[in-house]
């Protein structure tokens, strides 16, 4: 389920599984009080909520939700912490009013295994985006959780701080457009696409 939050219409996901309706929050940047009726409308069971990456339409609402259920936070990557540490002045920074800092629980780095929802997802280290960007992988329901590192038709941001354009186009080429054409993506903003579609169209990689 896709809750677009904030101005930024940033997807923040929940995701679960149906025999149990144990799941996770991935990303919630904001806009607590909607992600909570979500959750509520569907009788989810939230164990944990999950970043990718420290920009504030990512995390704006992860302390207060966490608190609301009584969750641990997991993830960035700890590389994003000083995104993490300026949470307030990013919000100020895009007229986001306040946002109260999120202490993760447990970093994660490449080749942890995130368990969530009942299925376990492989964990890529993938900065360009931020230094910290992470990206979850389903090998077996051949689905990726990008973030902010690609999108369907663009690529993340390398204008903010922290940001390289070279190192994101090198995460995209060689770390997610090898495990398949197949892959879909859920992006952090905009639709969902397949690794195939943007290694074939996508302006940024052809």
């Amino acid at each position: 389920m896709i809750i677009p939050v904030t101005g930024f219409q940033q997807n923040c996901s929940v995701i679960w599984n149906p025999a149990t309706l144990e799941g996770a929050v991935v990303d919630p940047g904001g806009d607590v009080d909607m992600i909570m009726q979500a959750i509520e409308d569907k009788s989810v069971k939230v164990e944990k909520i999950v970043l990718t990456h420290g920009h504030i339409d990512h995390i704006g609402g992860a302390a207060d939700l966490a608190e609301r259920l009584s969750v641990p936070v997991e993830g960035p990557h700890e590389a994003d912490q000083p995104l993490i540490d300026r949470v307030a002045d990013q919000a100020a920074q895009f007229g986001m009013g306040e946002a109260k800092p999120v202490t993760p629980d447990k970093w994660m780095q490449e080749g942890d295994v995130l368990d969530m929802a009942g299925r376990s997802f492989e964990v890529l280290h993938c900065p360009g985006h931020s230094p910290g960007h992470l990206v979850f992988i389903d090998k077996e329901l051949r689905l990726a959780i990008s973030g902010d590192v690609l999108f369907a038709g663009s690529i993340g941001r390398t204008d903010l701080p922290g940001g390289d354009h070279a190192t994101l186009i090198r995460s995209i080429t060689e770390k997610l457009l090898p495990l398949g054409d197949d892959i879909s993506f859920l992006p952090g903003h905009g639709p969902a696409s397949s690794f195939g579609q943007e290694r074939q169209t996508n302006p940024f990689l052809t």
